[in-house]
């Protein structure tokens, strides 16, 4: 294992842990804000890129997708205030697919909204430490045929229905990565391209998205390499995310704690 070529943060993967670094690291209780804050720029870049509409409230982000996309919304504030819950509420109602909303104060109850799903997920957060190296070969993706790689894993891992069947650059535009703070990264293993995943900087922060295998590459390690290759440039930073019940026990082993419940809501 430890011969297999690997990826550091001189090499392939530019140190990120050097952009906006605040003063001061927030406490573990500022987890749910500062994750509500990440995934609001995760989204919004990704809504860029597609050409769909990003609307910014004080208590809520939404993005306004197409059909198979669907609306998005990112709660903001723990609570929003009549007008604001009354303009989420006209936005799902409009929508022209599926609807998600992703609470992480777990404070907003959007159950009039209709939707048939709702569950708790940890958010979890990494201080600042190093990262070991990973087991294979870890690339931070720089152009569209790598991209769409990495778009491919993440639907087949993730069993993204509404995008199939598939059409390039529907999840990941190639102007994503073009985004600010926003990178994609491909893990590699005896000339296959084994797993993918999202990281993104914002306001001192980082945090993780869509990390994911293919379903003929599980159990191969690909998934903690991926977490280790897209960490490496951000040792110097606190990270959060939102665990899945199977990924949690990956990520207490790559440093993470959870220290509060994330709320998701979906139409589908």
């Amino acid at each position: 294992m430890a011969d297999t070529p690997q990826t550091t943060p001189d090499a392939q993967v530019e140190d990120r842990s050097r952009q906006d670094r605040p003063d001061h690291p927030a406490a573990l209780d500022d987890a749910a804000i500062r994750q509500a804050r990440n995934s609001a720029a995760f989204w919004a870049a990704t809504g860029k890129s597609r050409g769909h509409e990003v609307i910014r409230r004080r208590g809520f982000l939404a993005v306004l997708g197409d059909q198979r996309a669907g609306t998005r919304f990112l709660l903001q504030e723990p609570g929003l205030d009549a007008h604001e819950l009354a303009e989420l509420t006209e936005l799902a109602a409009r929508s022209a697919g599926p609807v998600d909303a992703e609470d992480p104060f777990s404070s907003t109850d959007l159950s009039h909204l209709g939707m048939p799903r709702s569950w708790q997920m940890p958010i979890m957060v990494r201080p600042p430490s190093p990262v070991p190296a990973p087991s294979m070969e870890v690339i931070r993706v720089q152009g569209t045929q790598e991209l769409q790689t990495a778009e491919r894993i993440v639907i087949d891992g993730f069993e993204l229905d509404r995008f199939t069947p598939y059409l390039p650059g529907e999840l990941f535009p190639a102007t994503l990565i073009e985004q600010p703070g926003v990178d994609v990264f491909l893990a590699i293993l005896d000339g296959e391209t084994v797993g993918a995943g999202v990281s993104v900087v914002h306001e001192g922060f980082g945090s993780h998205y869509w990390v994911g295998t293919p379903s003929a590459h599980r159990s191969r390690g690909a998934g903690r390499a991926v977490m280790l290759g897209s960490l490496a440039p951000l040792a110097n930073l606190p990270v959060t995310l939102t665990a899945s019940r199977l990924g949690r026990p990956l990520y207490e082993s790559l440093g993470y704690t959870a220290v509060t419940s994330s709320t998701w809501w979906s139409s589908q």
